[in-house]
């Protein structure tokens, strides 16, 4: 066995997804019937992977926290990644979070978006989309989300959304009152070539195919991308939903998947497989089936 893939094991071990396409599984030690698992697969894009997902069981004193993640990161992988190591040690290390869970991943997704503005010269200038959800002792269900990475609740075969898509187009007047401005059409960007010399750069464009903030970026919400900053928020969609027995499964995934399936096909796509790790794969490979170029990263927590 490779040095790689001995590092490989050890991450999916402890529930880490990396940049390279892989899928793992785990479940719940206070409830047999809580599984998860997760599936990613690299798109047809020039750059390399830039998906990141966390998914892990982790006991604390007498509670059990679920830790699900779905990062989706633009120009560069350093932000997901960061992302992926500190965002959830910032929300629980928030005094109050087994109090007021909602205001304190509010301030960890606040704090940890100033650190990464802070580390920039580190992490470079591109960002990350989030969706993250925190299973409390199997009852409850915080989720939180910035950006369209989305969270959709599967109850009695009925898909809920539990998640905002932050889209420029929504939120252009906010961007606007900032003095940014939505627009479809194409620009010009400088963009870091990946190879050994940093001096090197390319210059891409942005299709006009949908609204960016500034004709740059897709989503009106966002960590890093610190040359839009002054036009982007970095305030999360959070709520709590409590996981009664009429609760089958939650799906977070990256809008690789929501492009081309609707909440209720992804649904559907899996309400018949028992198995948590085969359902995240199922819903990869459908979204690539339907023509899905992008990275596409899935978890699913099944609660039967």
């Amino acid at each position: 066995m490779t040095t790689r893939e001995i590092l490989q094991k050890m991450k999916v071990k402890v529930g880490l997804g990396s940049s390279d396409p892989d899928s793992g599984k785990g479940k719940s030690k206070m409830s047999k019937n809580i599984t998860h698992g997760y599936h990613l697969v690299k798109g047809k894009s020039y750059h390399d992977m830039e998906d990141y997902v966390v998914a892990q069981f982790k006991q604390i004193d007498n509670n059990e926290l679920g830790l699900f993640a779905i990062f989706d990161g633009h120009a560069g992988q350093n932000v997901p990644n960061y992302l992926r190591s500190h965002l959830f040690d910032n929300i629980l290390h928030e005094p109050d979070f087994w109090k007021e869970p909602a205001d304190a991943v509010k301030r960890a997704y606040s704090k940890t978006d100033s650190n990464i503005l802070d580390m920039s010269g580190e992490l470079g200038r591109g960002g990350s989309t989030a969706v993250t959800a925190i299973l409390v002792n199997c009852q409850k269900l915080i989720v939180a989300n910035i950006g369209d990475s989305r969270a959709v609740l599967c109850k009695k075969g009925v898909a809920k959304q539990l998640s905002v898509d932050h889209e420029p187009t929504a939120e252009h007047e906010d961007i606007k009152n900032r003095g940014g401005f939505v627009s479809n059409f194409p620009v010009y960007l400088e963009h870091d070539r990946l190879c050994s010399s940093a001096k090197d750069t390319a210059f891409v464009i942005n299709s006009g195919d949908v609204p960016r903030v500034d004709g740059r970026l897709a989503v009106s919400r966002a960590f890093g991308d610190k040359s839009l900053k002054k036009h982007l928020s970095s305030e999360p969609f959070v709520t709590v939903e409590n996981i009664g027995d009429d609760a089958e499964f939650v799906i977070l995934a990256s809008d690789g998947l929501w492009k081309v399936m609707s909440n209720q096909e992804a649904a559907n796509c899996i309400k018949n497989i028992k198995d948590a790790r085969s359902s995240a794969k199922r819903l990869t490979e459908e979204a690539v089936n339907r023509k899905s170029t992008d990275d596409i990263s899935c978890i699913v927590v099944k609660f039967q």
